[in-house]
Parts: C-alpha cells; structure tokens; sequence
C-alpha cells in the first residue's frame, strides 16, 4: 500500500471510530490478523489490535453499542463517556496503521488520529441529543441504524482500496462538519427564540 493510501485509511479508521469506535477497533483488529493491512512493524505493542482477545472484546463492545445507542437517553450517557475514549482509540488506530518510525510522526499520527475521533464524536453526539428532544423513540432508531450501517459499509469501503479510502475521509469530513454548522446553527436559532443572547 502507498504512502497515501495508508494515511487515507488511518484517517478513515480515526473519523469513523468517532461514531463506531468498537466496529473499527474488531474490523482493524481482524484485519491485522489475516494479513489484509501489515502489522506494526516500529510499534510493536500495537500488535495488540490483532490479539484474539482483543478482537473478541471489541466484537462484545460493539454489540453493546448497538444495543445502547437504539434507545433514547441511553445513547447520549454512553456517547458522554465516551467522549474520552473514543478520541483515544481513534489516536491508536491512526498509530497502529501509519506505524512511523520517527518520534515525530508518531506524535502527528496520534493529534490527527485523536482529532479526527473527536470531530466525528461531536457532530454525532450533537445530533443524537437533539434527536432526544423529540419525545417519539423513532427517529433515535433510525439514526442509529444509519450510523451502523454507514460506519460498517465505510469501513469496508476504506479497507478494500486505497483510493476509496482517501474518498471516505474526505467525505466523513464534510459530512461531519457540515452537521456541526448546523447544529449550531440549531443552537442559536434555540437560544434565540428562548430570549437569551447566543455567543
């Protein structure tokens, strides 16, 4: 794999761990396993990802993801305490793909692999609590059956080429960007209409 091809599917592994941190670490992990993608050659303790283990306790967090994200109320608690792991765990996956050999690299693989988990995290818990507001449980399904959908079929996407991987990236970007303007927006147009002045 070039160069780019591997920076687009760190990248897209970090951005999608923000919304489905659990699915990616059991998809790399799996992937690592059966060759698909090298093993960290320069950071060996990263070989982890492909440990049985490993594979087993991710593919049993993610199954409590599914499950915890569908109802209402549930999904923001488990998006709360997540807004510190998943950043993490994107900044790892970012690691163990790029596996630099140089300090300095290694540093920027983990700000961007972290940064990346960290947008994504936000556009998703943004849209999950205003999703909460509404008092009918269905749109909080469908949300989240999208996000299962879409973050598994990415994924795929991003690990069977390299140039569809570059495209995911860039894509759940703007995608994630887009809806954190809107949010925004939301929150203003919120504030406004409640009296109070919007920073």
């Amino acid at each position: 794999m070039t160069a780019a091809g591997i920076l687009g599917l760190a990248a897209s592994v970090s951005l999608l761990s923000g919304w489905r941190l659990y699915v990616c670490v059991f998809v790399t992990g799996l992937a690592m396993h059966f060759g698909w993608i090298a093993m960290p050659a320069h950071l060996h303790a990263l070989d982890v990802f492909a440990n049985p283990w490993v594979i087993a306790v991710a593919g049993v967090g993610a199954v409590a993801e599914f499950f915890a994200d569908k109802v209402m109320w549930i999904d923001s608690a488990w998006d709360s305490v997540h807004t510190l792991i998943r950043p993490v765990g994107g900044a790892l996956l970012a690691l163990a793909i790029v596996d630099p050999g140089d300090p300095t690299w290694q540093v920027i693989a983990v700000l961007l692999g972290g940064g990346a988990a960290l947008l994504t995290h936000g556009a998703k818990a943004g849209t999950r609590a205003v999703a909460n507001a509404s008092p009918e449980p269905f749109s909080n399904i469908a949300l989240s059956t999208g996000g299962d959908i879409a973050t598994t079929g990415l994924l795929l996407t991003a690990f069977a080429s390299p140039w569809a991987a570059i495209a995911v990236a860039v894509m759940v970007v703007v995608v994630a960007v887009a809806v954190l303007v809107l949010l925004r927006s939301f929150y203003r147009r919120v504030v406004r209409k409640r009296g109070t002045p919007a920073r």
